[in-house]
């Protein structure tokens, strides 16, 4: 489908609305040999991609002749720029479902691992690696961002190729749930970066950051959190954004070409603007939280399996449970408080203070109020426990003052 005009674009955010709110993880997790902890290369993960297909019926996505993903029943499996894995999962209804999706793809994939020699790990940072040691892959895409990303961003490769993360992908009803949402998840990010901390450690030494993986997100092409997030976001407003923000490039005949500074309202002007290469743009803006027919949620250190269900527990306790008390709260916060928090807190993590009080008292906060959300959502398990059973390690790491990243860092000392 041809896209003509701004309008196309705000009904494909329009398209996004629905009464039913889902939830959507995705997971990234690097691969390593287990006996000297190098990086997996792609013919590991072709071991670990054909496993999958022929043990647990996963079918391969190709490119031309090159296997890059498999998918089943929704979820995806697929490489990042240096084979980290991700997993992007269903449409899920609640934390429960979320975890044990999650939990069933762990075991699988040690599984796999196992019989190829190679280990997992989920963290937000490569900790062993330097980034000349690690291998890439077929995937077209990369290729060009490869070439592309550093001309604009410092530490562009090693985000590409040493970090990992945990996006989290929510739903909103209409457009007025959508601004509280989005501009929630926006105010968030510097409590969503310091209380989910886990990639202090680069090339086996302390990085000087807790979050390093979010100091080099902020020296990265196209990501960031722009000024204009923490404005009165709208359809419209994010459609303008979308036109005017330069491509990185764009697929015509199976090939990507490169823009040279284009925008996409230049691709429209060109009739060379259509559905695919506008689902691409979409994915291709790297902010902390960016619009497709959903929002994305993505300042979260990836995470082992004591804390990964509680990323995703302590924001949909505020942005499904909990939004409007959630809403009145961070709407009182001055936008340049958020941006200097938002710089600080990858490396002063709970010590960041945002509108006079510390992020540690703010996740304290916002962990009484994800409490109050998730009790009020009053989901279910089998054992008839309520999704706030994901929030322990939240709770403990607020008790102890202490996250992830300085666990590691106590441990690395030692």
């Amino acid at each position: 489908m041809k896209i003509k005009s701004k309008q196309q674009i705000i009904e494909h955010f329009i398209s996004g609305n629905k009464q039913d709110q889902f939830i959507g993880v995705e997971n990234e997790k690097f691969l390593f040999k287990k006996k000297s902890n190098e990086r997996a290369d792609y013919s590991d993960l072709l071991k670990i991609f054909n496993f999958f297909t022929s043990k647990f019926n996963w079918e391969p996505i190709k490119e031309d002749e090159n296997i890059i993903g498999l998918k089943k029943n929704g979820k995806m499996i697929t490489l990042e720029p240096g084979n980290q894995i991700e997993l992007s999962g269903s449409q899920l209804s609640n934390i429960h479902e979320v975890c044990s999706e999650s939990y069933e793809f762990q075991e699988k994939l040690n599984l796999a691992c196992e019989n190829f020699d190679l280990k997992t790990l989920s963290v937000g940072f490569d900790p062993f690696s330097s980034i000349d040691k690690i291998p890439n892959n077929p995937k077209k895409r990369y290729r060009v961002m490869t070439k592309e990303m550093p001309k604009n961003g410092s530490l562009s490769l090693e985000m590409m190729y040493q970090t990992a993360g945990t996006q989290i992908n929510i739903d909103y009803k209409n457009e007025e749930d959508f601004k509280k949402k989005f501009k929630v998840a926006s105010y968030l990010t510097p409590i969503s970066i310091a209380l989910f901390s886990n990639s202090a450690i680069k090339e086996n030494k302390f990085s000087g950051y807790l979050s390093y993986r979010s100091k080099v997100w902020q020296n990265t092409s196209r990501a960031g959190l722009p000024e204009i997030f923490l404005e009165e976001m709208s359809y419209e407003k994010y459609a303008d954004f979308v036109l005017n923000y330069p491509l990185l490039f764009y697929q015509k005949n199976n090939e990507y070409l490169f823009p040279d500074g284009k925008t996409y309202s230049d691709l429209i002007k060109q009739d060379e603007a259509d559905k695919s290469n506008l689902e691409l743009h979409l994915s291709t803006i790297f902010t902390e939280v960016r619009l497709k027919s959903y929002i994305e949620i993505r300042s979260l250190d990836a995470c082992e399996w004591d804390c990964h269900c509680a990323g995703p527990a302590f924001l949909i306790g505020l942005l499904y449970g909990n939004l409007n008390e959630t809403y009145e709260i961070i709407n009182k916060w001055k936008k340049k408080d958020i941006l200097e928090a938002y710089f600080n807190s990858p490396s002063k993590g709970f010590g960041t203070e945002i509108d006079g009080k510390s992020i540690l008292d703010w996740s304290d906060i916002f962990l009484k109020l994800s409490k109050e959300g998730l009790k009020f959502r009053n989901q279910l398990n089998s054992k008839k426990n309520n999704e706030e059973i994901y929030l322990k390690n939240v709770s403990s790491m607020i008790t102890k003052k202490s996250t992830k990243a300085e666990d590691s860092l106590k441990n690395l000392n030692q």
